[in-house]
Parts: structure tokens; C-alpha cells; sequence
């Protein structure tokens, strides 16, 4: 495009100073709300989950403060990995892993509140395992791991497991597929 550095210059500076003004402030907002996938030693962003009802709202970040948490993540309610193996690995190991210094163990999916609520009794998770609904995919889109998944109804979570320690992520596992059960269940978290 062009043949030299110096016309390359030539060019840039026969623009007036306001369209460049413009335009690196536009590439700095591109760059700045460019999101970047949640990893180890990021803090949890403060969003509302909602928990039972739509009245019941969880602050994550405020829920994670001063606390040891496991948060994992499923791709929808009621469906059969998830209500299968994913979600029992959890309640099942609750006690265990409580004992081990767990203070809290969430699962989140891109679910209405009331959703998550039948599907929580259903899976007998009540003392063990907080089913906290996230139903315009906020945290997943501040975690950056949403997934279309059209035949689940669009946007939904990509299934993964984090240990959060004081606010902070100190393990992250996502599934290498993004829906697989592998790196994400309760067996591989390391405390």
C-alpha cells in the first residue's frame, strides 16, 4: 500500500489533527473494551446473579470476599450432562470438599432464577451446592466464556470450574471442547 515508511508519514500527516484525534480514541475504546477470557489471579467481577427468584439477588464479587469458593459453570438446566454427572459430582462431594475449607460451592448457568430453583430441588442440592441464575449471561459474557449454542436457545455458558480464593481465581479449568465433562468436575479441583 505504501512503498515507504516516508510515505506512509507523508500521508499520516496530511491529515487534519482532529480525524486522528478520533480515531485513536475509537481504537483506544476498541482495545479497551475488548474483552479478554478470565484467568488465574483475575478478581470476580462484581454482577447480580439471582437466586430462587428474580428478587433474590447474589453479588458474586461481594459473595467470593474473605471467602474460598468453587464456581462452576453448566451449559443449561436440566439437561443431560449437566443433571447427570456435572451438577451430582458437586452435591455429592459437598461435604468433603466443605470439610477441606470450601466455604461455598456454586453453579451458575444461563437460566432463569425459577429455572434454577426447580432444577436445585430436583437435584437435591439444598445445603450443598447454591444454584444461582445468571439469565442475560452477564457474568458469563464478563468471564468472556459464552458459546452459541442455537439448539439450547442461544447464548449459554461454556462449562468450567474455578477456585475462587478471596475475590481472586486461583484455579480455572475449561473444558477443552467447551461443553465436554472432563477438566471441569468436582474430582479436579485441587485444594
Amino acid at each position: 500500500m505504501f512503498s515507504s515508511i516516508g510515505a506512509l508519514q507523508k500521508t499520516v500527516s496530511a491529515v487534519p489533527t482532529s480525524v486522528l484525534s478520533t480515531i485513536t480514541k475509537r481504537l483506544l475504546s476498541i482495545s479497551q473494551n475488548s474483552k479478554m477470557p478470565i484467568k488465574v489471579g483475575d478478581t470476580v467481577p462484581s454482577v447480580d446473579l439471582f437466586e430462587n427468584t428474580p428478587a433474590n439477588k447474589v453479588n458474586i464479587s461481594e459473595l467470593c470476599n474473605g471467602k474460598t469458593v468453587i464456581l462452576f459453570a453448566v451449559p443449561g438446566a436440566f439437561t443431560p450432562g449437566c443433571s447427570k454427572t456435572h451438577l451430582p459430582g458437586y452435591v455429592n462431594t459437598a461435604e468433603d470438599l466443605k470439610s477441606k475449607g470450601v466455604d461455598e460451592i456454586v453453579c451458575v448457568s444461563v437460566n432463569d432464577a425459577f429455572v434454577m430453583a426447580a432444577w436445585a430441588q430436583d437435584q437435591k442440592a439444598e445445603g450443598k451446592v447454591r444454584l444461582l441464575a445468571d439469565p442475560n449471561a452477564e457474568l458469563t459474557k464478563a468471564f468472556d466464556l459464552a458459546i452459541d449454542l442455537p439448539p439450547l436457545g442461544g447464548t449459554r455458558s461454556k462449562r468450567y470450574s474455578m477456585l475462587i480464593k478471596n475475590g481472586k481465581v486461583e484455579q480455572l479449568n475449561v473444558e477443552p471442547d467447551n461443553t465436554g465433562l472432563s477438566c471441569s468436575l468436582a474430582n479436579k479441583i485441587v485444594l
